[in-house]
């Protein structure tokens, strides 16, 4: 079999046949990786008659469509849309606004004609009408004929962070999950969040970005990654404050004093500063939960539940359908069906109350989650709470199953070795299905954009990258042996614009890594921001001067995946991977390439803010990004109260117990949020990103 053909037919369907690393080097993909990608795609290719006649296929895709598969375009643009109708047909297109209105569509010019599986196909021009931002469709018919795709309008630009461009506005990054209170169940919680934009909006704060509350395992054990949920468009009902359910008050005596003493019962957790135990404190709110469940809801309340099930639809539907399914099979009971559609009626009849005890828990979280950001936004907050979202879903997950016809199977995306992850990632995460999510009409990605922004100030879009193109590993593969498969960024990042756009939402896209030009000029000139780490920051072999960073960037000292900025002053970062042995040269020459990679930014650093000695380097390095143009700077929370240790260690999974490190002091005392209020590390570093040290 000939190399040349089988990368042409990778190429064709947009894989990436090489890539060129962090080291400038560039190495080619293997005939084994392509092949297995594009088996996972659907393409025929075992042989070279198979690749040769996909080749044919491919290049006459278009013209066997009635309709393209969706059509994605900016508003008051001129667009056009072609149609392929047997030669000498005459076809009508309707465009259906979202408000139900039909506007008939004529044809341009003269039609094209191509010879397609021996019969001749003519390709007509459609001019679209002027149609508002949102969700449209089209419709052609022509004699035997008949189609349908989503006509998509998303704006120009979003113009929701027109407003950041006046002044610089600081936030607080925080896990949520490692936030506790007093009155925490063992975990951080949604009315912790709530307290916690308070006290650093009482700083100064605009912002309090989060870690990913997308849901987990219905019950434990549970997932302890945030960015490897079983579902990212609904939430983990671990982060509920039980007391917090208007039905608390109206539990009986008894249930009301259990709860109040479950409760009471991790009052030493939360000042325990060893690894957070979720699945104690999810089977204990779990317990109390159901008690609450079967209390009487006012009418006012049941209407609310009864809009907010309307609101989510089949999705929700079929999302607690899975829960309950899961439920039952981790109690050794029947596996659930391929699909959702194979669940029998009989089937849903029976798991009915436990279906709708997890829509119900659903409707509490977005309750909560409502909840919170109307505190932050009363506390002053200009912005508020600002979500994440993950890169993708666990394979063996809710939206794994419910949303297979537009997953991948038999690949895993991650990400390939870089300067900081030397051997690959793989993240063990089915990827979007490139032309079958655009033959749905993206409703995945819309529903799932929708349901997060429902009470965000922004989105931050971990690893935005893969809006334009992930790197795929075929199963068995290592994360080395990859390849990068491209998206149609401009509608994922349309669908994004308008979605945001809708919500009044700002958008923070993580675009650090191997990127192309392409990616930040799109998200600049789409009206989203990027993200910036002083320590990853260089023009060419020199690190950033502060005059020259982005403007429009989210520009903070540090990320939730180094330690903490004191940690890594220590070099704690090379020591960690050092011990878990995810480095490819010897420990010595990395520590000496971070100590002169440290040495060189530090010494940039001190020239800007001029070291003065009332100043530890944590509070210079704040004061260096306070000196930037960006018009958002963070703060690590972790940085606030002087925690050294890293949240999460990439390339490992129980080797380090990632996700699940409370906040804690530099004595190593657990901080709880209460704590926060006359945290004099915390005053200062918001002084600092204020520019007022």
């Amino acid at each position: 079999m000939s190399d040349g053909i089988l990368k042409q037919l990778a190429e064709a369907h947009r894989i990436g046949t090489s890539v060129t690393g962090s080291d400038g080097e560039t190495r080619d993909a293997s005939a084994d990786t392509l092949t297995k990608i594009l088996t996972a795609l659907g393409v025929p290719c075992s042989t070279e008659e198979q690749i040769q006649d996909s080749l044919q296929y491919a290049a006459n895709a278009a013209w066997r469509r009635l309709l393209p598969s969706a059509v994605v375009v900016l508003v008051d643009d001129e667009a056009t849309v072609p149609v392929h109708v047997p030669s000498g047909t005459s076809p009508e297109l309707t465009a259906i606004a979202e408000d139900g209105t039909r506007h008939a569509l004529i044809s341009q010019g003269t039609p094209q004609t191509h010879e397609v599986d021996g019969a001749a196909v003519d390709r007509l021009t459609f001019s679209l009408p002027q149609l508002p931002l949102g969700w449209h469709r089209l419709e052609a018919t022509h004699d035997g004929g008949h189609a349908e795709c989503a006509l998509i309008v998303t704006p120009q630009r979003l113009t929701t962070g027109d407003r950041l461009s006046g002044s610089q506005r600081w936030g607080l990054m925080a896990q949520l999950y490692s936030v506790r209170s007093a009155e925490s169940w063992g975990v951080g919680d949604l009315t912790d969040l709530a307290s916690l934009a308070t006290i650093s909006a009482g700083k100064g704060a605009d912002f309090v970005l989060i870690n990913p509350l997308h849901a987990a395992e219905p019950a434990p054990p549970v997932e302890p990654s945030p960015y490897l949920p079983s579902s990212r468009r609904f939430f983990n009902p671990l982060y509920l404050r039980v007391e917090d359910v208007p039905e608390f008050q109206q539990l009986p005596t008894t249930a009301q004093n259990q709860a109040t003493e479950a409760a009471r019962n991790f009052q030493d957790a939360n000042r325990d500063p060893e690894f957070i135990d979720r699945d104690t404190s999810y089977a204990a709110k779990l317990s109390v939960l159901k008690e609450l469940n079967h209390v009487e809801r006012s009418r006012s309340r049941e209407e609310s539940f009864r809009r907010f099930c309307e609101e989510q639809g089949q999705g929700l539907q079929d999302f607690a359908l899975w829960c309950a399914l899961a439920e039952k099979s981790e109690d050794g009971g029947q596996q659930w069906p391929g699909s959702p559609s194979d669940v029998p009626a009989g089937r849903r009849q029976e798991l009915a109350s436990r279906i709708e005890f997890h829509i119900w828990l659903q409707w509490l979280c977005d309750e909560q989650l409502a909840a919170a950001q109307h505190t932050a936004r009363n506390a002053g907050m200009d912005i508020g709470v600002v979500h994440d979202l993950a890169v993708g879903v666990s394979r063996n997950g809710a939206d794994a199953w419910m949303l297979q016809d537009v997953l991948t199977a038999g690949v895993q995306v991650g990400a390939p070795p870089d300067m900081f992850n030397q051997q690959g990632q793989d993240w063990g995460q089915p990827p979007w299905h490139p032309q079958r999510l655009a033959e749905f009409g993206y409703a995945a990605y819309r529903d799932m954009l929708r349901t997060i922004l429902r009470h965000a100030g922004g989105i931050r879009v971990d690893h935005i990258l893969g809006l334009f193109r992930l790197w795929w590993i075929p199963d068995g593969a290592g994360p080395a042996d990859g390849a990068y498969v491209y998206y149609d960024h401009d509608a994922l990042i349309g669908i994004l614009a308008l979605e945001a756009e809708k919500a009044g939402a700002v958008v923070i896209g993580e675009d650090l890594g191997l990127f192309e030009p392409v990616v930040q000029k799109t998200l600049a000139g789409r009206g989203m921001l990027g993200t910036s780490i002083l320590w990853f920051e260089y023009d060419g072999e020199r690190p950033r001067p502060a005059d020259q960073y982005r403007q429009a960037c989210l520009t903070t000292v540090t990320t939730h995946d180094l330690p903490p900025s004191a940690g890594y002053l220590a070099g704690e970062h090379v020591d960690l991977r050092e011990s878990l042995g995810l480095l490819s040269r010897p420990v010595e020459e990395e520590r000496r390439a971070d100590r002169e990679a440290q040495d060189a930014v530090l010494s940039l650093v001190r020239s800007v803010t001029k070291g003065s000695a009332e100043q530890g380097t944590v509070e210079q390095l704040h004061s260096f990004i306070a000196h930037t143009p960006s018009v958002l700077l963070g703060i690590s929370l972790a940085d606030a109260v002087g925690e050294r240790r890293t949240q999460n260690q990439p390339g490992t999974s129980d080797e380090y117990p990632n996700w699940r490190v409370p906040l804690a002091d530099t004595e190593g005392r657990a901080v709880l949020v209460e704590d926060l209020a006359s945290s004099e590390i915390f005053d200062r570093l918001a002084q600092a990103v204020a520019g007022k040290l």
